[in-house]
């Protein structure tokens, strides 16, 4: 398994994320209980977006795992970056 550091950029609709972030937080809890995410929260300053960090595969499979994601289904995410991440210090590295 690979570690991978995701950014997703968020539109400006607050309001539709308000909306949808039970149903969000949910999806991503179920990723969390898998042992497929690390982390993830939203950034506290700055544009509207948040990081995740996952275990997988591939950067395919770390695609996939985010593709039914609700704030991408609602198209609240206009942009995601997936990068892999060579965790060497902390109580995430190998």
């Amino acid at each position: 398994m690979a570690t991978f550091a995701v950014t997703y950029t968020y539109d400006e609709r607050a309001d539709v994320r308000d909306t949808f972030r039970p149903e969000h937080r949910a999806y991503l809890a179920g990723l969390a209980g898998s042992g497929s995410l690390r982390g993830s929260g939203p950034w506290t300053t700055g544009a509207p977006g948040a990081l995740l960090v996952l275990e997988a595969d591939d950067e395919a499979a770390a695609r996939a795992l985010l593709a039914d994601d609700p704030f991408q289904r609602e198209g609240l995410v206009t942009a995601v970056d997936v990068r892999g991440w060579d965790v060497v210090l902390g109580p995430w590295s190998a």
